[in-house]
């Protein structure tokens, strides 16, 4: 089992896994809204590079438009069903770019390539594009099923069936942070995250969603939020889950697992 996952900061990750290269939750904008790159560069034309891109909620942080725009034609994207209604801007990106949409459930699973396949899974998370408005589409993770088997989590809080949904699996991709001093429901933090892991039992895991991206002018809020997640869920890791390898990379870094 060998997977490589590159982390290119917040939710956005290269997953390589049988030569196939999966990318999740594009964001490669140095500024979104009230929001600013802190900490590493913006990632470079390589990591638009990807067969296939899962996309777990509506929000613009993690289905961000300007992002899919830098796909090559022909790039496949896997997005909760009810998305392109929900997001009319999606049709018109994919269209113009040559993008194959799919949209698809918990439970459902894709077949990639070179017997790659993967599978969504529940998040517990408000995706709506919207602060407010109807529920179009679910949150949602992924598995990836190849040589190793890799869990993206997306957004999403801690569940009482999140093992059994999820599954075996050897690495798991967990959001520890946010973009804000301030977590609402619907997320993970570092003791949470690493309560999930202890219930997930993975061989490996890789901290993600954090330590990005802040609102301007809020540098001196609660900094430790924006810091810290990593670090705090690798310590606090080793006493829930301490058979478990955590690598916690810097941005840009490309880590082999387990």
């Amino acid at each position: 089992m060998a997977v490589e996952i590159t982390w290119w900061g917040h939710a956005t990750c290269t997953v390589e896994d049988s030569g196939v290269r999966l990318l999740t939750d594009p964001l490669f904008a140095r500024r979104l809204a009230h929001l600013r790159r802190r900490r590493g560069a913006v990632p470079p034309p390589e990591a638009a590079v990807a067969d296939v891109v899962l996309l777990s909620h509506l929000h613009s942080d993690h289905l961000h438009l300007p992002s899919l725009a830098r796909l090559a034609p022909g790039t496949r994207l896997l997005v909760p069903r009810g998305s392109r209604r929900a997001v009319p801007g999606l049709a018109r990106v994919a269209g113009l770019r040559g993008l194959r949409v799919t949209e698809v459930v918990p439970g459902e699973e894709v077949d990639v390539r070179d017997g790659v396949r993967v599978r969504a899974v529940s998040a517990r998370h408000d995706g709506r594009r919207l602060p407010f408005g109807p529920h179009l589409a679910p949150a949602l993770g992924y598995v990836v099923q190849g040589a190793a088997r890799t869990y993206f989590a997306g957004d999403t809080g801690l569940f009482d069936t999140m093992a059994e949904e999820v599954g075996p699996v050897d690495v798991a991709l967990l959001p520890v942070g946010g973009w804000g001093p301030y977590l609402g429901p619907g997320h993970l933090d570092a003791g949470r995250a690493a309560r999930a892991l202890a219930e997930l039992a993975p061989a490996a895991a890789v901290p993600v969603h954090y330590g990005t991206y802040w609102p301007i002018g809020m540098d001196a809020v609660r900094p430790h939020e924006f810091h810290a997640p990593g670090e705090e869920f690798a310590r606090r890791a080793g006493r829930l889950a301490p058979k478990v390898a955590v690598r916690v990379p810097d941005h840009g870094e490309r880590v082999r697992l387990p």
